[in-house]
């Protein structure tokens, strides 16, 4: 069998590394699997970079602008949504022609348009797309917030500037409309509670919607000797670390300042003495100065190596987030014997259980959040085990393997 997997980036953004990592595993598990990226990050030999580089450089540019437009000129919202109005044709390409199934992952940013997303319906072949945000059961946005106009038909928008009815997420819906009527197609939902989202969206009534999670790599990912990561990254052999990760500290979604509230809490400032903040990114310059205890700064890690060690030498990973789905970064954490602290948002309630292999904090409570911090600190060693033995059952890649290959064979045979 021969699937052609197809996103935006090969190793930049969660959808791609889990992208990447099911191709890696389907290859493993007797299936013939190809990666097709606009960016391609790693010499791979599974790996197929599209070539029209101008074309698709373009396509980015115009659908950032036609938003800019719509919004009033304002950058505000700008990476927000996506409306599917550029991209290039990838179904004269010999990978896809060779495949037997086409399995769309996150392909927006100028890749695929609608248009060309119709015409892959239309060439008769199975299409299966993972969900790894709501952007496929919605019109333009990623995540719907309190939103639920997509269950009947996407209208005021309230991620544009100037929602109307007939805005421009009325328009991209009515288009997905008829994009989606073309053929069934089956749709994969990372995270359990991302299914019940889309099973409720008026796009995807006719199509099948299944749950089935990411994997992670477990010879990377396990639990480890923590004094010797902390030394590989040069990070205090004693006291307690509390690991937080943000790409962009601008980025109101990551909760970075519901996590800086919970950091100046009376709680954790009388463990003080033993407590260590890791800040993988960025984080707003001069927070550390205005915190109780060290922070260690280690900027961006593109070694996947280093990653798995940091997450091995912590005690502990926040992740404060507003919207998610089902974070690789917990997934990673708990399979290196890390527990975790988030809130009860999207997917992460699937994740942790509370109290058993981590915590899970009432959504923005700072105050819940600091309750977490310290319950995982003093459970630490319990919790960790726990960890490891959830990642290990749930998220292992015969699991999720195997839950692919079903699903390919049933719409081989069915189409």
């Amino acid at each position: 069998m021969r699937v052609l997997l197809v996103n935006t980036s090969e190793q930049i953004g969660g959808a791609a590394i889990a992208a990447a990592r099911l191709t890696d595993v389907l290859n493993r598990h007797s299936v013939e699997a190809r990666l097709l990226v606009r960016d391609k990050q790693t010499s791979r030999d599974t790996t197929i970079r599209l070539p029209q580089r101008l074309r698709l450089r373009l396509a980015f540019l115009w659908e950032r602008l036609r938003i800019w437009m719509a919004n009033g000129f304002r950058r505000e919202g700008l990476w927000t949504v996506d409306i599917g109005c550029c991209g290039v044709d990838i179904t004269q390409l010999p990978e896809f022609h060779e495949a037997d199934i086409i399995h769309l992952h996150w392909v927006n940013q100028g890749l695929l348009s609608l248009a060309q997303i119709d015409r892959i319906l239309t060439c008769g072949k199975p299409v299966v797309w993972t969900m790894h945000d709501m952007w496929p059961c919605t019109a333009i946005c990623h995540h719907a917030r309190e939103c639920q106009h997509f269950h009947t038909h996407c209208h005021d928008c309230p991620q544009l500037l100037s929602p109307a009815a007939h805005d421009l997420s009325w328009k991209v819906f009515r288009a997905k409309v008829r994009t989606y009527a073309r053929a069934r197609m089956s749709f994969v939902a990372c995270s359990q509670w991302l299914a019940r989202e889309a099973r409720k969206s008026a796009l995807l009534q006719q199509h099948e919607v299944l749950s089935i999670p990411n994997t992670y790599d477990s010879s990377l990912f396990h639990p480890a000797a923590q004094v010797e990561a902390r030394r590989r990254l040069r990070l205090p052999v004693q006291g307690r670390l509390l690991l937080f990760v943000c790409q962009k500290v601008t980025n109101s979604r990551k909760g970075l300042d519901i996590l800086f509230e919970a950091l100046q809490s009376p709680v954790l400032t009388e463990l003080s003495d033993d407590l260590h903040l890791v800040v993988v990114g960025q984080m707003a310059e001069g927070m550390q100065r205005q915190l109780p205890f060290p922070v260690h700064f280690i900027g961006y890690l593109s070694d996947v190596a280093d990653m798995a060690a940091l997450y091995q030498a912590v005690d502990v990973f926040v992740t404060p987030s507003l919207e998610e789905n089902l974070p690789n970064t917990i997934m990673e954490a708990m399979a290196s014997g890390t527990p975790c602290v988030g809130f009860r948002i999207g997917g992460i309630p699937e994740m942790i259980d509370h109290l058993a292999n981590g915590y899970v904090a009432r959504y923005r409570d700072a105050d819940d959040l600091v309750q977490g911090i310290r319950y995982v600190l003093e459970n630490q060693e319990r919790l960790a085990h726990n960890a490891a033995e959830k990642a290990a059952a749930t998220w292992n890649e015969e699991v999720v393997a195997s839950q692919y290959i079903k699903l390919y064979q049933r719409i081989v045979q069915h189409s």
